[in-house]
């Protein structure tokens, strides 16, 4: 039976010749590709591809600033308020209408 050190030996063997078989094989793979690239006519932007589900690239950078949405609610001894979105409030309680702000 091998002992640790001739496996670790074979390991680092095998990884240098996996390294070598790799380059080898890569650089043919590349070199049909430009082949096969020049014969079509092709680019790089053809074999890219486009996105298509989702936002278009970059529409994160120019997001508007949203105004927050006028509260509807106040609670009269605190002076806390509700726009009435997102998670309920406590002080709200089972009738909200008497929190109703007055529209002016």
């Amino acid at each position: 039976m091998a002992t640790y050190r001739q496996l670790l030996a074979q390991k680092e063997a095998l990884e240098a010749q996996l390294a070598e078989v790799r380059a080898n094989e890569v650089s043919g793979v590349i070199d049909q590709i430009r082949t096969l690239m020049e014969q079509y006519g092709l680019s790089i932007d053809d074999i890219q591809g486009k996105r298509r589900r989702g936002r278009p690239a970059g529409s994160g950078a120019n997001k508007v600033a949203k105004e927050p949405l006028p509260p509807k609610y106040r609670d009269p001894k605190t002076g806390a308020t509700w726009s009435g979105r997102g998670r309920t409030p406590a002080w709200l309680g089972k009738n909200p209408n008497r929190y109703l702000i007055a529209k002016e």
